[in-house]
């Protein structure tokens, strides 16, 4: 006899996503010679940090992983703290409850879910942008406005909602005549959004954007994926 890699049977397809949980967390995290449906509760976050990271680029099929800010982020939704420093959360372990059964503050889904569906937005609407290192993604809207808060009108940048699973808001800046700044996020698209038009050509429709954090016209940066139809057609 021998070990199969591990398998989820489904009744219906609403239980796909968390059958994908647990077949990633048996396979990133089980020893090789244990016993059967043996797996730890608990592992390391820099662990995690590398599943992660690995599930992202396998799925997405790009060469450009997470980085250091966007472990950050992570870690301070998984552990519901942020108050921790990047070093304070090397040290910790995560377990499968924060993964994939606690349901994170003031929302309707697990961390998973959550990160499920930005793995799926990315893959099928989004991998371009993502490779081109357009999208920070992994930010959260507190640091956004500390970020934005001190640059010029119309500059912005791109994040994924924390309020819906499978979308990517827009924050830009607002400065008023006063010299006053504010920070709006636009409604977040969903992957039926950008398949009805895609994320460039959204850009480019909104007048309000001028320049994509920290400092480059937004043409210059996102011209490559607008639509061949709409470039210079103002």
């Amino acid at each position: 006899q021998v070990l199969s890699l591990p398998i989820v049977v489904i009744v219906h397809g609403n239980q796909d996503n968390n059958a994908k949980a647990t077949v990633l967390w048996d396979n990133a995290f089980s020893e090789i010679d244990r016993v059967p449906f043996v797996v730890a509760e608990r592992v390391p976050w820099e662990k995690m940090c590398d599943t992660l990271n690995l599930k992202f680029m396998a799925e997405v099929q790009t060469t450009k992983g997470l980085l250091k800010e966007h472990y950050f982020f992570l870690a301070q939704k998984i552990f519901n703290d942020h108050s921790a420093s990047l070093e304070d959360f090397q040290s910790r372990s995560v377990s499968w409850a924060q993964f994939n059964k606690e349901i994170l503050p003031g929302r309707g889904f697990t961390f998973w879910q959550w990160f499920d569906g930005v793995l799926d937005l990315t893959k099928r609407c989004l991998k371009s942008y993502w490779s081109d290192r357009l999208i920070i993604g992994f930010i959260s809207k507190q640091y956004v406005c500390k970020l934005l808060s001190t640059e010029p009108d119309g500059t912005f940048l791109l994040r994924f909602s924390d309020s819906e699973i499978g979308g990517v808001t827009i924050a830009h800046v607002i400065r008023g005549k006063d010299g006053s700044s504010q920070v709006e996020n636009i409604q977040p698209f969903s992957a039926k959004d950008l398949s009805i038009r895609s994320l460039g050509d959204r850009i480019r429709d909104l007048g309000q954007l001028r320049n994509l954090y920290p400092n480059t016209p937004k043409d210059q940066a996102f011209g490559s994926h607008y639509n061949s139809e709409w470039v210079g057609a103002d």
